[in-house]
């Protein structure tokens, strides 16, 4: 008897433009809260910094660990790896945000209140 090679293939069609949906509204989001900066947002400071950016970086992170989970597939490996990549990048973009937000305070502060002179 002859094995049979045909393949069940599964048409992703509807997950895809899910997805597209899903990143493109996210994305919309995010343009229309760049263009009208609401008051309440700009306004409000949580952290050292304005709630319309930790917004930002709250909805790019998302953006950034769903286009890994759909494109890179994710979802269909061990909790294992699952974890170490997730973990990993929101550790790295966690220290990276620190850094960031630490040196440009600084960087701000040095440009308001004056130029800062080095005596040896």
């Amino acid at each position: 008897m002859a094995h049979s090679t045909t393949h069940h293939h599964e048409s992703n069609t509807k997950r895809i433009w899910f997805v597209f949906a899903l990143l493109s509204f996210v994305t919309i989001v995010e343009v229309f809260l760049g263009i009208i900066k609401p008051e309440f947002l700009v306004d409000t400071h949580f952290l050292a910094m304005r709630l319309l950016n930790w917004i930002f970086i709250i909805l790019t992170i998302y953006k950034a660990y769903y286009i890994a989970w759909a494109f890179m597939h994710l979802e269909g490996e061990s909790k294992g790896l699952r974890r170490a990549v997730v973990w990993s990048a929101i550790f790295l973009i966690s220290y990276l945000m620190f850094i960031l937000l630490t040196e440009g305070d600084y960087i701000f502060d040095v440009f308001k209140n004056g130029q800062v002179a080095w005596d040896f």
